[in-house]
């Protein structure tokens, strides 16, 4: 059994000219194929999210150099682009798919830029990739109502159940925000495993429903991925992330116990959802 530190990559748009709203959180095609190269020439072995959750859950041994490749929200190029470059090295990956967001008969709207359809969404499955749920309408979770929050979780399962002909095993917290009465939402909907951001390595301690992850933006260098990979420096080059999820967990809390709280809850006041952090 191995009960190392495992480093979980944060994707989510892969485009050449992605929208502005997308732009900080994309790669090029060029840089994820330079990434996936630089995984293969160090003998990483990419898992899926509910394999590593399996594998930690029953003591079963990791391959060499684990590795997760992560996709949030479902943007079209994790398709177009992404697909091609993980088939050529035969890599796994995982896409939490926000299921309002993606085209088709389930779209609310508020997508940030093109997304996948639901055809592709199953073609990626049959290639191999995990499809796991982000809500359905990509809230905060934390800031919202039970009866919002359980509709959020629950209703993306459906849908992700309807749409593939199997429940799915994982989930990410839209924007990493989660809470205890988030992940036990999550645990009670049948997800096994969830992953928040963190900007730390994965680690069997932080159990299943607070696994943390790396983010890869649009300036992330190729030596700076070389060391997300290898776990160097990781706190160094999140430092200002950290410094700003902390001050902002502490507003997110006490807006939630405003919401949760007897007067406001009688007097009817409600922050509308789906807000963008």
């Amino acid at each position: 059994m191995s009960d190392g530190p495992v480093p979980i990559l944060m994707y989510h748009s892969v485009a050449h000219s992605p929208a502005r709203a997308a732009y900080g959180l994309s790669v090029s095609p060029a840089s994820f194929g330079e990434q996936m190269g630089l995984l293969a020439r160090h003998g990483c072995t990419p898992l899926t999210a509910g394999g590593l959750a399996a594998a930690w859950r029953t003591g079963a041994a990791l391959p060499p150099r684990p590795v997760l490749i992560t996709f949030d929200d479902g943007y079209e190029g994790v398709h177009r682009y992404a697909l091609p470059v993980l088939a050529a090295y035969g890599f796994t990956a995982t896409l939490f798919a926000s299921t309002g967001w993606l085209r088709g008969e389930h779209e609310t709207g508020g997508a940030l830029d093109l997304m996948l359809h639901w055809e592709q969404v199953r073609e990626l499955a049959a290639a191999g990739l995990e499809i796991g749920g982000h809500s359905h309408t990509h809230p905060q979770l934390d800031q919202l109502t039970d009866d919002r929050l359980r509709f959020e979780v629950a209703h993306c399962r459906d849908v992700l159940t309807s749409e593939l002909g199997h429940p799915p095993e994982s989930f990410a917290y839209p924007y990493g925000y989660s809470s205890r009465r988030v992940r036990d939402t999550v645990r009670a909907a049948g997800f096994g495993v969830s992953l928040a951001v963190g900007n730390a390595l994965a680690a069997r301690h932080q159990g299943p429903y607070a696994l943390e992850r790396v983010t890869v933006r649009r300036s992330t260098s190729l030596a700076e991925f070389e060391r997300l990979v290898e776990g160097r420096a990781i706190g160094r080059l999140f430092a200002r992330d950290r410094a700003l999820t902390k001050g902002y967990a502490v507003v997110r809390r006490t807006r939630g116990l405003i919401r949760n709280s007897p007067l406001v809850r009688n007097s009817g006041i409600r922050k509308a959802n789906g807000s963008r952090a």
